[in-house]
């Protein structure tokens, strides 16, 4: 039996999105052709932009939907670099972000960007003074809703805040607080001036249960930004290309699922992570939690397990049936220190002993039972095969 502690990496397809890609399927008809047959595609698109925009509090007009949390970001950081104000070539990037976000800002810096670098604090959280500090004069901002790794809660509202505040444009990840935590783009966009503040926040839909290869980016009305994809003008001509209404409709299915269970689940799972928690320090006593024990995401359990080997303790984990992480999915089958402990202050051996358990909506008392019965051998193992490698 295999017990699934994997969630922020992906979660498992919702019925009523799968339901509502097939029927979906079965129309037959492009969006952007004008008869009869493409017109209730349209008609399909668009009632699941609403519903996705209903769920983002913003307008429908203001959803692009995209292939997923990884372009969603390129587009929103490349988009607004590259439609960027003449003399205004700097991008502000806390150092705990997603790769997805430091590798397009890296590839940016090749063009020209430069990157102002704002440090977090040892919980993983962005402080808004050092991130307000980093803005004037900035082409662009970016920064996470919750960390995707340690789970930690950002200060969103007030990093938006001082985003407007700086007449910088900013861009909000938020890809993994989609579904665990309230969003509001309008609210968190506030009474920010045309083209400054939030103007850009990214969502994946196989986070919530929607099929892998569907996501969305808002992009408020008044921001400036140049398309990736060129071809048509479909989506305000920010993504040309025959749009996947079917992906549109399922991603809309998940979203309106996901919202509506919300608080109830995150009650639910902060529960389960809190036992699994206590479980482990019980039986590993040195264990630690990283990231902010109480403002964080509520599956997510990541732990540092001194003198361990957080990849010996995943095959020795998976060996027993159970699936975690070290780290962001993105980064699978890499052997490195996670970026984000280390920019927490952690030395790059702590950064190679973090295990990340996270919970989900398919996610039980077996699962954390099963994790609290292997762990203890796991991390006696996993610390002996660490033994031959330290100097």
């Amino acid at each position: 039996m295999r017990f699934y502690l994997d969630h922020a990496a992906t979660t498992p397809l919702r019925p009523e999105a799968r339901d509502a890609w097939v029927a979906a399927s079965d129309t037959l008809g492009n969006a952007s052709s004008t008869h009869g047959a493409g017109q209730d595609a349209r008609r399909l698109l668009e009632e699941a932009r609403e519903q996705v925009a209903a769920v983002l509090d913003c307008d429908p007009i203001e959803i692009v939907f995209t292939s997923g949390g990884t372009e969603s970001i390129n587009l929103a950081l490349s988009g607004l670099w590259r439609a960027r104000a003449s003399g205004t070539d700097a991008i502000v990037l806390p150092d705990a972000e997603h790769h997805a976000t430091m590798d397009t800002a890296v590839a940016l810096a090749v063009e020209g960007a430069v990157l102002r670098h704002v440090p977090v604090d040892s919980l993983g959280r962005i402080t808004v003074d050092e991130f307000a500090a980093a803005l004037p004069g900035a082409a662009l901002a970016t920064a996470l809703v919750a960390n995707n790794e340690v789970g930690t809660v950002n200060d969103a509202a007030g990093l938006s805040h001082a985003a407007a505040g700086a007449a910088v444009p900013l861009h909000l990840d938020a890809v993994a607080a989609w579904g665990h935590l309230p969003l509001s783009f309008r609210r968190l966009r506030g009474d920010a001036p045309a083209g400054a503040g939030l103007v850009a926040l990214s969502v994946a839909g196989h986070k919530i249960g929607a099929p892998v290869g569907v996501g969305a980016l808002v992009v408020a009305r008044t921001a400036r930004l140049s398309a990736l994809i060129h071809g048509g003008a479909q989506q305000r001509g920010l993504r040309a290309g025959t749009q996947d209404v079917p992906g549109a409709v399922a991603l809309a299915a998940a979203a309106v699922a996901s919202e509506r269970e919300r608080e109830l689940e995150a009650r639910r799972l902060a529960g389960l992570r809190d036992r699994l928690v206590a479980g482990i320090r019980s039986r590993v006593p040195h264990a630690q939690v990283l990231g902010d024990p109480d403002d964080r995401l509520p599956g997510n359990a990541h732990l540092l397990f001194p003198g361990a080997v957080g990849e010996s303790l995943l095959f020795l984990l998976d060996v027993a049936g159970i699936a975690a992480s070290t780290g962001s999915a993105c980064q699978a089958g890499v052997a490195e220190p996670s970026h984000v402990v280390m920019a927490m202050g952690f030395i790059e051996q702590d950064a190679r002993s973090v295990l990340r358990f996270s919970l989900g909506r398919t996610s039980t008392d077996a699962d954390v039972d099963a994790v609290l019965a292997a762990i203890t051998d796991a991390v006696a193992r996993a610390s002996g095969a660490g033994s031959g490698i330290r100097s």
